[in-house]
């Protein structure tokens, strides 16, 4: 019997529940034994500095830059946690940048065999205004794209 290929999977997480349900449904759906996860984080920094009032007071930027910390640090821990629970191997990797456009580069890097990602499930006209994570990766990415829906479109529309 031939054994299980080795696969790095790319699976971008944030703290919202749906990076969390894509992470969950990834583990009970699609996990295979051997794989390596590789969970992409790319914190909010490139959008503080797009911010043309914040630029004009750099201790409003230098707290919320910590504030960022303290939420990745929490986002690492509680990742560290879930992978340990279920004895799973990978790493964090930090990203910045727009969040598709680091995502599909840290695909390219680790040499991914696919990327996980969760969706909000935003509408065809909100999706088109603030772009959308999962279409990027799904329009850019070289690997296959597992989009994890968290529940039916119906219920976010409420």
């Amino acid at each position: 019997m031939a054994t299980e290929e080795a696969r790095n999977v790319v699976i971008a997480v944030d703290d919202s529940e749906f990076s969390e349900y894509a992470f969950d449904f990834y583990i009970q759906h699609a996990h295979r034994g051997s794989d390596h996860i590789i969970l992409v984080h790319v914190p909010e920094y490139y959008h503080l500095t797009q911010a043309p009032a914040l630029l004009t007071d750099p201790v409003v930027v230098a707290e919320l830059i910590k504030e960022e910390e303290v939420k990745v640090k929490h986002l690492v821990e509680k990742y560290s946690e879930k992978m340990k629970k279920i004895h799973v191997g990978g790493k964090v990797k930090q990203m910045t940048g727009k969040v598709g456009e680091a995502i599909v580069e840290a695909a390219k890097g680790e040499n991914a065999a696919m990327i996980v990602v969760g969706t909000r499930g935003m509408g065809k006209i909100r999706r088109t205004f603030l772009g959308s994570v999962s279409d990027y990766c799904l329009h850019h990415s070289p690997v296959p794209v597992l989009v994890c829906r968290h529940k039916p479109v119906s219920e976010h529309k409420k």
